[in-house]
Formats: C-alpha cells, sequence, structure tokens
C-alpha cells in the first residue's frame, strides 16, 4: 500500500513543499529558493533532489510513495503541458514529464490557482463541495474552478483565470495583461486602492484615508469597519463589482460554495457580507444557494492541492 504523496507549490520567489500521508496528514512542509537562472531549467533538479533527500532522511522508499502533484504559475494543459510561466521563466514544456524523468515518481501537475481550489475542497474552506469556485483576492485576481471533484484546466490551461473577465468596456486604465477593464483592476488588493485614490482626487468629505501616505486595501477596510463613509463607498464598489462577476460566473459553472482567499481575504467578515449581498442581487436563481466562506489553507494551499491531486487516485 502505497502511503505518501508530495505536494509541490512554484512560485516566483519559493518553493513550497509538503510530504502527505495518503489520509491528508501534513507530515512535514519546508521550502527552497526558486532558481530562475537559465529559463528556470534547474527547477526540476532542485525539487528532485528535495525529494530524494526527505526520502532518504525518513527511510521512504519511492514504492511507497503514490507520486507528486505540482502547481505552477502559468496555464497547465490536462497532460502536464505549461503554454507559458513568465514568472519562473518556462516556456513550453511538460512539467510532468521532466520531473517525472527526474524523480522516478508519477507527477501531476495544475496551474496554481487551480491547485489552490482542490486544496481547499479537500482540507479547507471547500470540505464537503464537489463543485467550488476558489476566488484569490491578492496583487490580482485568480480563480479555481472544481466540477464533481475535478480541477477545470480548459483546453490552453486557462480555466478559472476570472481576473480577466472584462467588467467594464470603458475603462481606459490597461490591466497587466493589456486588455482594459479587468476584474483585476477593481477587485483586487491593487485594484480598490486604484478606485480609491482615483476617488480622493475629488472628494471634499473629510475621510481618514486622506491622512494616509502609501494607501493598502487594508487601510480601506479598516477604515470602512470603523464607519469611515468614504472607504465603506469604495468597499461597496468593489463589492458589487466582484460579486456581479461572480454572479455571472455562477451561471456557467454553478458552485455549492464560493471560496474567498488572498491577502485581502484578511478583511473577513465586511468582505464577504458585501459580495455575497450582490451576488444574491444579480444571478439566476437556481444558483442562489452558492454559499459563501473564507478560504482556511493560507499559503499552504498549494502542497495540500498538489497532494491531493495525486492522492485523490492512489
Amino acid at each position: 500500500m502505497k502511503r505518501y504523496g508530495f505536494g509541490i507549490d512554484v512560485g516566483g520567489t519559493a518553493i513550497k513543499m509538503g510530504l502527505f500521508t495518503t489520509d491528508g496528514e501534513l507530515i512535514e512542509k519546508w521550502e527552497i529558493k526558486t532558481n530562475k537562472e537559465d529559463q528556470g531549467s534547474r527547477i526540476f533538479d532542485d525539487i528532485a533532489k528535495q525529494i530524494d533527500e526527505k526520502l532518504s532522511e525518513r527511510n521512504i522508499s519511492k514504492s511507497e510513495v503514490a507520486g507528486i502533484g505540482i502547481g505552477v504559475p502559468g496555464p497547465v494543459k490536462a497532460d502536464g503541458t505549461v503554454v507559458k510561466c513568465v514568472n519562473v521563466g518556462w516556456g513550453i514544456l511538460n512539467v510532468e514529464q521532466e520531473l517525472a524523468t527526474r524523480t522516478g515518481l508519477t507527477v501531476k501537475a495544475g496551474n496554481d490557482a487551480n491547485i489552490a481550489a482542490l486544496g481547499e475542497m479537500w482540507k479547507g474552506g471547500g470540505r464537503g463541495c464537489q463543485n467550488l469556485l476558489l476566488v484569490t483576492l491578492g496583487t490580482g485576481v485568480g480563480g479555481g474552478i472544481i466540477i464533481e471533484g475535478n480541477m477545470l484546466y480548459g483546453s490552453n490551461g486557462a480555466g478559472g483565470e476570472i481576473g480577466h473577465v472584462v467588467v467594464d468596456k470603458h475603462e481606459t486604465e490597461v490591466c497587466g495583461c493589456g486588455k482594459k477593464g479587468c476584474l483585476e483592476q477593481y477587485a483586487s488588493a491593487n485594484g480598490i486602492v486604484r478606485m480609491t485614490k482615483k476617488a480622493l482626487a475629488t472628494e471634499t468629505r473629510d475621510t481618514v484615508l486622506n491622512t494616509i501616505e502609501n494607501l493598502t486595501a487594508k487601510d480601506i477596510f479598516d477604515a470602512a469597519k470603523s464607519n469611515d463613509t468614504v472607504a465603506a463607498e469604495q468597499v461597496e464598489k468593489m463589492g458589487n463589482i466582484l460579486g456581479t462577476a461572480l454572479a455571472s460566473i455562477a451561471c456557467v459553472i454553478n458552485p455549492e460554495r464560493i471560496v474567498i482567499g488572498g491577502g485581502v481575504s484578511k478583511a473577513g467578515k465586511i468582505l464577504i457580507d458585501v459580495i455575497e449581498k450582490h451576488f444574491m442581487e444579480q444571478t439566476f436563481h437556481a444558483c442562489r444557494n452558492a454559499e459563501f466562506a473564507l478560504a482556511e489553507l493560507g499559503n499552504d494551499a498549494g502542497i495540500y492541492g498538489g497532494a491531493c491531486l495525486i492522492l485523490q487516485n492512489a
């Protein structure tokens, strides 16, 4: 009986790694620096070395390991091929083949946001659900979609890229993706700060936000919690845009639960409440039973999801 699996989360700065039992117990987690030299060609060797050392350290044979599940920061096709991972320097390559060749273990790969959604479904805010949407609100807006317990890859690995749904065709500023009016420009940490600064440029009412030199999303939510009217209006605007976008997405995937994660999710109940309010106002009646929850696994969602990906069929 194979008793172990590895979950790997490759980021632009660090590679998070976890050793799990088949029932989902995290035995140990650690991380190494992401070596992006030579277009990231050394990353697979670094991961393989870490796995070999960990197995040796714990006296585990490879015959006891179901395999490796790995999430990477870019689109991943169902066969493990990445189209491009700018943050680590990769072009087109097959992650599963590259890592399997170096380790001799079975490898399954996915986009990092989809992998995180799988982790939240397995051991986090999505426990008990088989149809799930994870929304990550950080520097940008990411998404992971789980349908009947499986990740939605899409034909080019771009399933779940909800941050680039266009929500305002009249926007004049350009999103990082090159388009204009993407959800990410309004609902991310950078997005709500951008909207708030534009509003403050013409605002005549008193607000604590005008006294903060380097304004952050946390500042805005904290001010809204303290009944600052201007801040509350910006939170409401963000909630309206995001809730309405999710209402449309729900009509396509009909999730049981929508899990909100990422740094902005630390705002807590005020964020969930405003998103859910606008979602319920806008979505199709058959989708209104979707529950909202905060993500629970934090930065560990990727390693949990990687382990789930390889262990769910072990």
